[in-house]
């Protein structure tokens, strides 16, 4: 067996480098990372029909618009999705609900999200069914990152799934009436890798930036555009405020912006499209945060 020449950039994961993209995670090899003065990269997209291979199994990432994985099951291999991204399935790929622990009642656009599993052999294929970047996220075994709500696509049988809290909210009071807010979600998606090094697929509308943080490291991002992070990085609320002449002023409750603090060390991404939160009314009560005024 040769001895793997070249490390990906991106997923991190040696290979040979004879392809033209990466084995792991489909990122092209004959692309240098591009890395600005702030340190956050650009992943490339997966280029169109690169190949993704995955213990016996491999899959294909057609299209550039709106991407389509499909993937070729061997028999001993199978894997899990929400079931609205099934596009196309061969009549021997063997499909069942998936049996999640403590229920599972997320909804998308009214409708509740079933877990579906496919076992091959056999062909099937997954597509977001909306523009953006399909995005290949090997994780070595015992490594577990966290997903914000609605990026997932598909993974392999072997990666753990559960949902956490994501913790990160805050209320806002106008008149008598009081509001919650969830930037992130109320969830996220824990992956695990168990047992061996597992694959994971994710969906993200607009480029996809990805960043090393330092143990200690901080930045400040818009809540909307977190994809996903290592389990090791802390987050927590910014809020800007403008400087009130008085220090009870109402001003003083009027905020104008709010971010999320990343903490490191650990991998975080982020993706250029985003909805800025909301900042109708004061600011009561958050799930923790840091205050700056100006």
């Amino acid at each position: 067996m040769s001895t793997p020449s070249y490390t990906c950039p991106w997923c991190r994961i040696p290979s040979e480098g004879a392809d033209a993209t990466c084995p792991h995670c489909g990122a092209p090899i004959d692309v240098r990372a591009k890395v600005s003065k702030s340190g956050w990269a650009e992943q490339p997209p997966i280029r169109d029909m690169a190949r993704i291979r995955f213990n016996r199994s491999t899959c294909q990432i057609s299209g550039t618009y709106v991407p389509v994985a499909e993937m070729k099951l061997d028999q001993e291999d199978s894997v899990y999705f929400s079931h609205h991204v099934l596009l196309h399935c061969d009549t021997s790929v063997r499909l069942d609900m998936m049996k999640l622990s403590g229920g599972f009642n997320r909804v998308l656009a009214g409708m509740p999200l079933r877990m579906m599993t496919a076992q091959g052999p056999g062909f099937l294929a997954i597509s977001a069914d909306h523009p953006g970047e399909t995005l290949a996220v090997p994780l070595p075994a015992n490594h577990a990152i966290d997903v914000v709500e609605h990026r997932f696509l598909v993974a392999t049988r072997n990666v753990a799934f559960h949902w956490e809290n994501s913790g990160i909210w805050y209320t806002t009071q106008s008149g008598d009436e009081q509001e919650w807010h969830y930037p992130l979600g109320q969830t996220m998606d824990r992956f695990t890798a168990q047992g061996g090094p597992g694959l994971l697929l994710l969906h993200a509308p607009g480029n996809t930036f990805i960043r090393d943080l330092q143990p200690g490291e901080r930045i400040l991002v818009q809540p909307g555009g977190l994809i996903y992070k290592d389990r090791s990085v802390r987050m927590f609320l910014h809020f800007e405020y403008p400087h009130g002449q008085y220090w009870f002023s109402s001003a003083r409750w009027q905020a104008k912006a709010v971010w999320l603090t990343l903490q490191g060390p650990g991998r975080v991404a982020v993706q250029s499209v985003f909805e800025r939160p909301e900042l109708v009314g004061s600011v009561r009560s958050t799930s923790g945060s840091t205050t700056q005024y100006w």
